[in-house]
């Protein structure tokens, strides 16, 4: 099998699952019980929280665990749009945000608030300059993410931070779902961020499990009220075993991330200089700076997104169309859409998402399967 999906989901690493299944026979107290056998997994609990808090260098008191991406990035927006509504119901964000922010806006916009989304250039990013315009006296968030998850578009969060420093009340929030590990740190964690929000599935942790970045002296509204967890902002008993693991899998995933970066440089460079000699052959991802090094994203003319996938899959090839948040619905890439890609062409789009696991032998496999594929698409049409 190669699986070309990790934009999707990664595979839990063995050494995780160990951590999880360790944690989960052996420390199963309630953090929040009074006895030892709850300090055991409350102290658990804060290393855990450190060691997220060290990796990226952050305070441990700015990081909130979370059941991931989708969670933190609604928990930002509607905390935003409830403690700051007194001062205003304008949020901006881009046109090509993942369905957690965008849906979330959408929500919003039914609630009466005033939603001004951006317009992208032809590589999917936004302008620091329409972002300035955009402003108002009664903005009160900006939520641009780090990395689109469907065609690899690096945003200018930098150029971004600058002009909202000019703003110091809006709040300002990242979706890194995409970004962790692949060689923005500094561009996420600028001195500007407000909120950042990850996804511990998309860097070999369990599913369901995320946290987030919170600045101190930032006030967000909580979501979940309840027994008081996580000072107050989000109420659930805490998934200790899984937050110990997404620990360690964030440990592994920064330790390698310059040498991992690079491979997955040199794979997508491979597949996407072999498939762009092909006549009816469109990349959406560019090989150059403003692309994260993990996602390829093109069509074949004149051929469904999924036909593509499934035809890959009879090879134990697994690649996916631009969104597993949408690929079972059909769905044409809102990316694409919002770059004005044309439809017909838009719903040919399949994407290639790299991992650490992920080798050349398998892209060069992947190369003569697509050799093959493209013959027998193109004597079909």
């Amino acid at each position: 099998m190669i699986y070309f999906d990790n934009s999707a989901t990664t595979q839990a690493l063995p050494e995780v699952v160990d951590t999880y299944s360790k944690v989960s026979a052996k420390i199963w107290g309630n953090p929040s019980s009074l006895h030892n056998f709850g300090d055991q997994s409350f102290n658990l609990l804060e290393q855990s929280r450190k060691q997220i808090a060290d990796l990226l260098q952050v305070n441990p008191d700015e990081i909130y665990f979370t059941s991931g991406g989708t969670e933190g990035d609604n928990w930002v927006i509607k905390g935003t749009a409830i403690e700051k509504r007194a001062y205003g119901k304008h949020l901006i964000t881009s046109s090509v945000e993942h369905p957690a922010v965008h849906n979330t806006m959408q929500q919003l916009e039914k609630l009466g608030f005033d939603i001004t989304y951006l317009p992208v250039d032809e590589a999917g990013q936004v302008s620091a300059a329409d972002l300035k315009a955009a402003i108002r006296p009664d903005t009160i968030l900006v939520s641009i993410m780090a990395v689109n998850n469907e065609i690899g578009t690096i945003q200018p969060l930098a150029e971004i931070a600058e002009v909202l420093k000019q703003y110091p009340k809006i709040h300002f929030h990242i979706d890194a779902v995409q970004g962790i590990g692949k060689g923005l740190h500094s561009e996420i964690f600028n001195e500007r961020v407000d909120f950042v929000t990850f996804s511990g599935h998309k860097f070999h942790a369990p599913r369901g499990v995320g946290f987030m970045y919170s600045r101190r002296g930032r006030k967000l509204a909580p979501l979940l009220t309840g027994g008081g967890q996580e000072k107050n902002q989000r109420s659930g008993t805490e998934n200790v075993p899984a937050i110990a693991a997404m620990a360690k899998a964030l440990r592994l995933l920064l330790a390698d991330e310059v040498q991992t970066n690079e491979t997955e440089i040199t794979i997508r460079r491979a597949i996407a200089d072999h498939v762009k000699q092909f006549e009816k052959v469109t990349l959406f991802s560019q090989d150059d700076e403003r692309f994260a090094p993990h996602i390829l994203c093109f069509a074949i003319q004149g051929v469904r997104g999924e036909t593509i996938v499934h035809a890959f899959e009879e090879h134990g090839i697994y690649i996916s169309t631009t969104s597993a948040c949408s690929s079972k619905k059909h769905m044409a890439s809102s990316t694409l859409a919002a770059m004005k890609i044309p439809s017909d062409l838009s719903t040919s789009a399949v994407r290639i998402s790299l991992g650490d696991q992920n080798t050349m032998a398998e892209a060069e496999t992947f190369n003569q399967v697509f050799d093959e594929l493209y013959t027998e698409f193109d004597k079909l049409s």
